[in-house]
């Protein structure tokens, strides 16, 4: 109840930003061409999902790659037998190593991909 005995008095209430003048936004992209704070932490973003990227692949390359001599130092009766006529060392190099490659690089470009494409949604989404 108000101090007069009425009852309780209607108050209209509006939000401030309906008289405020909107401030106008900059697009990320501007944000990124200006080289702004802004800009410059959406880039580093998205160069460090990347190199996070990048070194992973490479790392599961260096280990498959760098783990066969490691195998045939350990297990020395491996150096002589033979696959196919074959000695196996050059059938894994063969058959293992560089098939390997060609799928990591796929795998990293389509990864890449989906990097940038999320980037560009973000950026898109808060123009």
């Amino acid at each position: 109840m108000s101090r007069d005995g009425e009852g309780p008095r209607r108050v209209l209430v509006t939000s401030p930003r309906m008289r405020a003048t909107r401030r106008p936004r900059h697009p990320v992209t501007r944000e990124i061409d200006e080289q702004t704070g802004l800009g410059e932490a959406y880039m580093r973003s998205l160069v460090r999902a990347q190199l996070r990227l990048g070194l992973g692949v490479c790392a599961a390359l260096g280990v498959v790659v760098g783990g066969l001599p490691l195998l045939f130092v350990l297990a020395p009766e491996l150096r002589g037998l033979d696959v196919g006529g074959l000695p196996l060392p050059w059938v894994l190099l063969a058959g293992l190593v560089y098939p390997g490659f060609v799928v990591c690089g796929r795998w990293y470009v389509r990864h890449a991909e989906r990097n940038e494409r999320d980037f560009a949604d973000l950026v898109d989404r808060d123009t």
